[in-house]
């Protein structure tokens, strides 16, 4: 069974920035693609950003492309999610998740692992 636990969620300002971090328990991490979503209150949890396991390979929702960076340090087995630039609608409940497949990964039906999730709230 394959352990996600996310970390650097908190409280920022509009227009500041956050590092969110999953770690990942299994070694063979960077066989899997890492995906982040997110869940703001009221509303159904949607993709954010995902990066297949060959780490030149990212995918961003439109909202966040150019101020979220997504990458991996598949030697240590976290996955990470630099956040600038934010803004006030992007609180919400981001969670990591991990899975096999290469294609559609948007997709929250192609990850077979979640972590607990981390809350970011962004004040304005």
């Amino acid at each position: 069974q394959v352990q996600l636990v996310e970390s650097g969620g908190g409280l920022v300002q509009a227009g500041g920035s956050l590092r969110l971090s999953c770690a990942v328990s299994e070694r063979t991490s960077s066989s899997y693609t890492m995906g982040w979503f997110r869940q703001a209150p009221g509303k159904e949890r949607e993709f954010v950003s995902a990066i297949r396991r060959s780490e030149d390979s990212t995918d961003y929702a439109d909202s966040v492309k150019g101020r979220f960076t997504i990458s991996r340090d598949n030697a240590k087995n976290t996955v990470y999610l630099q956040m600038n630039s934010l803004k006030p609608d992007n609180t919400a409940v981001y969670y990591c998740a991990a899975g096999l497949s290469w294609w559609n990964i948007r997709n929250q039906a192609n990850y077979d692992y979640w972590g607990q999730g981390t809350q970011v709230t962004v004040s304005s």
